[in-house]
């Protein structure tokens, strides 16, 4: 361990939180030997606070006796932590600033943002000061900046990976992921944390409606990836919308709103007495969440969990254990730094028909990091089945190898 005065890294992107440095030696050889990485600022380290993005949850809580099982993992495994990086306020935005501690800068695509809640994890692994870094994924915390830092990275199958010892946002969809700049150490390290599956996916989908959210700059990418899947696979893909109640196509924006009022409910419930009885002095548009999410009713959630019920159950249906899909990571390339808000709200609703799908469904999905025509970072992401996270991986990664 170290202080302050001793930090080896020279933050030169704007990634660490003040508390977050510090080093902790790697506990055991293993697989991850020589690697270093860095913890999102929801994951409890012990001996270090947890500050979740804000300050009023920093002075508020007791600096953890205990780590999170992943950090542990990791530390067994070889690695050494860096540390602690920046998260959007309690996770709760996919665009990667934050009011109190800034906004990090992003290696891959300057004047433009990491996209958040992992905003310091994607910051620091684009910029090379780490090798990989603890995330998390909601609404895809995870994915959006691995497509906008051309990044690996992931939303592990619900469930799969310990949520002990982490500041939750929404426990019904919150999930442990890690990104990566590269396709060995991403894949090492899903060795390290996830079970082994053999995945065996013999069916190819493209997610139409879901491809059509995105910008143009992501069609031909899309194509790549599915071409090269179709040949890896030895299988035709196949074309899939997603359909609402009575079965109509172009229910994306109803999945979206049903996962917004599903998880807004289940974040007050989480965190409401907390917000209501401190100052967390929220920047405007996370504040302006949870003013929302406060209004949600019992009822109104009630029949938004059971229509994400009935979402994912059609979902995993489809997928089958062998079934496959591709779709953009995200709507957009990185919003520039001083994008206006309405147009930073625009790209994240679009960006969120998307993400809603894993979400809820509680799939593993990939991000293939890519570049579009104009050099811009762009991921492309494999869907699979419940429990395929490290196949999924492995596929992945040799699919890459193919572009």
């Amino acid at each position: 361990m170290t202080d302050l005065n001793d930090f080896p890294i020279d933050d030169t992107v704007g990634a660490w939180v003040p508390h977050g440095r510090f080093v902790i030696a790697p506990h055991a050889h293993g697989a991850l030997d020589g690697l270093r990485f860095a913890a999102k600022d929801v994951y409890d380290v012990a001996g270090h606070p947890t500050g979740a993005g804000n300050p009023a949850w920093l002075a508020s809580h007791p600096i953890p006796t205990a780590s999170s099982p992943l950090v542990d993992r990791l530390l067994g495994a070889g690695a050494s932590l860096m540390g602690k990086v920046l998260t959007d306020e309690l996770a709760y935005s996919i665009q990667g600033d934050n009011i109190h501690y800034g906004t990090p800068l992003n290696a891959a695509a300057p004047g433009r943002v990491t996209g958040g809640s992992s905003s310091g994890s994607a910051a620091a692994v684009a910029a090379r000061l780490v090798d990989f870094a603890l995330g998390t994924d909601t609404g895809g915390s995870t994915r959006v900046p691995a497509s906008y830092c051309s990044l690996w990275g992931l939303r592990t199958t619900h469930g799969l990976l310990s949520r002990e010892h982490m500041v939750a946002l929404h426990p019904l969809f919150d999930t442990c992921t890690w990104l990566a700049h590269d396709a060995a150490t991403f894949e090492k390290v899903g060795a390290t944390l996830l079970p082994t599956h053999d995945g065996d996916f013999r069916r190819l989908f493209v997610l139409e409606d879901a491809c059509a959210e995105a910008d143009v700059a992501f069609a031909p990418l899309v194509q790549q990836v599915t071409q090269a899947l179709a040949r890896e696979l030895n299988c035709a893909p196949t074309a899939w919308q997603a359909s609402g109640a009575a079965g109509e196509p172009g229910a994306l924006d109803d999945w979206r709103q049903t996962y917004v009022t599903a998880s807004a409910f289940d974040g007050w419930a989480t965190h409401g007495a907390w917000i209501s009885h401190n100052d967390p002095g929220f920047a405007p548009p996370i504040a302006a969440r949870w003013r929302h999410a406060s209004t949600i009713t019992p009822e109104a959630a009630q029949a938004a969990r059971a229509a994400a019920a009935r979402i994912a159950a059609q979902v995993r249906s489809w997928l089958g254990r062998d079934g496959l899909a591709v779709l953009p990571s995200a709507a957009s390339a990185a919003p520039l730094r001083d994008a206006l808000p309405e147009a930073v709200d625009a790209v994240r609703v679009r960006t969120l028909r998307m993400t809603c799908i894993a979400g809820l469904a509680g799939l593993p999905q990939v991000s293939i990091p890519l570049h579009g025509a104009d050099g811009l970072p762009l991921g492309v992401s494999l869907l699979g089945p419940a429990g395929s996270d490290l196949a999924l991986i492995r596929l992945a990664t040799r699919v890459a190898r193919q572009l």
